[in-house]
């Protein structure tokens, strides 16, 4: 049985500030219809006698995930949590012990959430080219063709050709300088790192323990104790922190004698920060990737996108990236996008929170967007699904008025419970025991002004909650 494996980490530090760390970009739509996440996802699809995903996700982003799965109509697939992010080698063994629970002949085709490509049906070729070799026992992995000197990709030297256009590894190499680079498309017997594997579970499971003993055994205890939660697969967290933390490429592809590579041109980017998708979007004639509400004058090569309400307008700047969102703007040189990352560590280290959040917060009932804050108040426009309920809570600190603007809200505060509809509103006290559910079938919008001493996220008592977080 071949089941997609999908890698599903991330920080959300390169593509700051519509990336971030509750929400990174493989959730997000980029380019293409759908996020990153629902495109690799569909991608399987097209491959013949194909298996629902297991999907390795952080805790934090576990109903994203379960979410857009749904959004996809995937349906009988794996969502393994990680407690913590231990890097590629300890992921894809978790996905492939949890692979061999149902078929202890798996092949595991590992893909990464965030990557974009433009050719399907080139992808699905290389994996058919990819399975004899997959099936003898080899760990292929799917060198990308490079159509350009490339100094962010680590590469991958062709050694001697097998069967079905495949060849063995001869050497990885690390991301070289602009010369070497240079040097490697010249020779053509190069290829970029993809990230992207198929091999049998069994076999990685096998080289794993052959070149990282300790690393198998402590991720073989982690998941032995794992538990199911809701549609979830929890790792325990005690016992991954034991995990060693290393990339597949160090811990297995490097050192294994049975690493293959398939060379594909499929279109491939990894969306590594906001010139590669500028490189990967449809351009202007004036060069100029634009999304969202702007406007440019005597600009070139530049990438503009606008994710809230008010106007980007650009005039007489090259080689440009100006992103704009509720509650933050980059303003960059095209050259030092991947510099990006710097702006997010000194929001780390400034105790900021627009590293992590956004002002538009998801959660697995809907959404809420910060609409204004100051001294002992806040603002806030909150959307429930249908049919989805908050948990019944609490707040220590502060009480809450809630006005209904569109839909039917049933509202549970203390041992009362009552439907309020379009322009009513109500009263939570401080401490009142209280609860919001959508009973319709359209969605419920309603704005609340919390007032008190302390509105942090963290001044919630839950006492019952259908996401598991009591």
């Amino acid at each position: 049985m071949l089941i997609p494996l999908i890698l599903s980490g991330g920080s959300g530090t390169r593509l700051w500030p519509v990336s971030r760390r509750n929400l990174p970009k493989q959730f997000l739509s980029l380019a293409g219809h759908g996020t990153l996440f629902q495109q690799t996802v569909a991608r399987t699809r097209e491959l013949p006698d194909v298996a629902a995903p297991i999907v390795v996700a952080s805790e934090d982003h576990r109903f994203l995930a379960a979410e857009q799965l749904r959004e996809a109509g995937i349906d009988g697939g794996a969502v393994v949590l990680e407690p913590l992010a231990r890097n590629t080698a300890p992921a894809i063994a978790l996905g492939a012990l949890e692979a061999l629970k149902h078929d202890p002949d798996a092949l595991l085709l590992v893909l990464p959430a965030d990557h974009l490509i433009g050719d399907t049906h080139g992808f699905v070729d290389a994996v058919q080219r990819a399975l004899p070799a997959a099936r003898q026992g080899w760990l292929a992995t799917f060198g990308i063709r490079p159509d350009r000197a490339e100094t962010g990709f680590g590469y991958i030297r062709r050694g001697a050709a097998l069967d079905e256009g495949a060849f063995r590894v001869e050497r990885f190499v690390e991301k070289p300088d602009l010369a070497t680079a240079e040097g490697y498309l010249a020779d053509g017997g190069y290829d970029w790192n993809s990230g992207m594997f198929l091999f049998r579970a069994d076999r990685y499971l096998e080289e794993l323990g052959m070149h990282a003993p300790a690393m198998l055994a402590a991720v073989r205890a982690a998941h032995a104790a794992a538990h199911a939660d809701l549609d979830f697969v929890r790792v325990d967290k005690e016992l991954f922190a034991k995990v060693p933390e290393d990339s597949i490429d160090y811990a297995v592809m490097e050192k294994t004698a049975r690493a293959a590579v398939i060379p594909v041109s499929c279109s491939w980017s990894d969306i590594g920060s906001w010139s590669a998708l500028w490189l990967a979007g449809e351009r202007d004639a004036e060069g100029n990737l634009r999304e969202g509400d702007t406007l440019a004058v005597d600009t070139r090569n530049s990438l503009l996108r606008s994710h809230d309400r008010h106007l980007i307008a650009t005039v007489g700047v090259n080689d440009l990236i100006v992103v704009s969102t509720p509650d933050a703007t980059l303003v960059a040189h095209r050259d030092a996008a991947q510099d990006v990352k710097k702006v997010v560590e000194q929001l780390k280290s400034a105790n900021r929170s627009e590293h992590s959040f956004h002002r538009v917060v998801h959660r697995p009932w809907g959404s809420y967007d910060s609409l204004e804050a100051g001294e002992r108040f806040q603002v806030k426009r909150i959307v429930v699904k249908p049919g989805a309920s908050l948990s019944l809570q609490k707040h220590h600190h502060r009480a809450e008025h809630w006005i209904v603007v569109s839909g039917t809200a049933e509202v549970t505060c203390d041992d009362q419970v009552f439907l309020l509809g379009e322009n009513q509103s109500t009263y939570i006290p401080l401490g009142s025991k209280h609860r919001l559910r959508n009973p319709g079938k359209v969605a419920l919008e309603l704005i609340e002004v919390q007032s008190g001493s302390y509105l942090g996220e963290d001044d919630i008592v839950r006492y019952d909650d259908v996401y598991g977080r009591a």
